[in-house]
């Protein structure tokens, strides 16, 4: 692949974790990559990306005119590209005056992530500083962003999410690009496998020994251990710790009945897409 492969995914759903694969899988070393060093896979809507390739200061400008400039700025990164280039993205996958944020003549490919919802409003939550029932209702808006024009400059442009079903639709109903899709709860059930199909999709080769030392590298013991001794840079303030607890299933016992009945009714056709039952709850895969 040549040019931007998005891994895109609503907010806590593994996205850094899926980032800390690759890097252990390319860089190939005998020790784990600090969580603090990871290789280059910026986040999309970085400030400092756009003000320093398009040579306008996102702050002088407004939300508005920054949308309608972002796809310049993929269309440049995508150029300079020689194999994949791989950028993380919270935004939805929305137009801007017809046009699309995320251009496909920019795009080799997209790896989008997926987390179980109900899970997702539990870690949302921790990682806004807000209830679950604050996160739930923000998963079900479909102009919630994150980074909104505040009183303090923030290190990352607007990224309006939609609801937890429009993200994954915006990136996913359509035709022109190659998808594929990772499921958090594939990530932690069979990792190696996970990974492999992932890197064969974005034609990166490695032989088995070389996934199953990256995802050793990756265990989730080894990232809260990281995070412990030098801590994790991308935590935001609101949040207590960024690799909380990592388990899949954890709304059984951490949403109450009426949490679980609100998510279900507000994106049960998506969750069961993939795999989610909403009526009858399960991890197992999609049919």
């Amino acid at each position: 692949m040549k040019g931007i492969v998005w891994l895109a995914s609503y907010p806590k759903s593994g996205n850094t974790w899926v980032r800390i694969l690759l890097s252990n899988l390319l860089r190939g070393s005998e020790a784990p990559v600090s969580i603090n060093a990871l290789d280059p896979t910026p986040i999309a809507s970085a400030r400092h990306m756009f003000d320093e390739r398009l040579g306008i200061a996102a702050s002088d400008l407004t939300p508005h005119e920054i949308a309608r400039l972002r796809p310049r700025l993929y269309e440049d990164l995508a150029r300079g590209a020689t194999g994949p280039l791989f950028l993380k993205v919270h935004d939805a996958r929305l137009a801007q005056d017809g046009v699309a944020l995320f251009p496909a003549t920019a795009t080799a490919g997209v790896i989008y992530i997926v987390r179980d919802p109900r899970d997702v409003a539990i870690s949302f939550a921790h990682h806004m500083g807000v209830s679950i029932d604050r996160a739930i209702e923000r998963m079900s808006q479909d102009t919630f962003s994150l980074a909104a024009t505040g009183v303090r400059l923030a290190a990352q442009l607007e990224q309006r999410l939609s609801t937890w079903s429009g993200h994954a639709s915006s990136w996913l109903d359509h035709d022109g690009f190659p998808k594929h899709v990772v499921r958090y709860e594939d990530l932690q059930t069979d990792p190696s496998t996970t990974l492999s199909k992932l890197a064969s999709f974005t034609g990166i080769t490695s032989e088995a020994c070389a996934i199953d030392r990256a995802v050793s590298h990756s265990a989730f013991e080894e990232l809260r251990r990281q995070e412990d001794l030098v801590g994790f840079r991308e935590r935001p303030p609101a949040a207590e710790r960024f690799f909380r607890e990592g388990k899949a299933g954890q709304w059984r016992t951490g949403l109450t009945p009426a949490q679980v009945e609100a998510i279900s009714r507000d994106h049960a056709a998506m969750m069961r897409r993939f795999g989610y039952d909403p009526d009858k709850p399960s991890l197992g895969g999609p049919p």
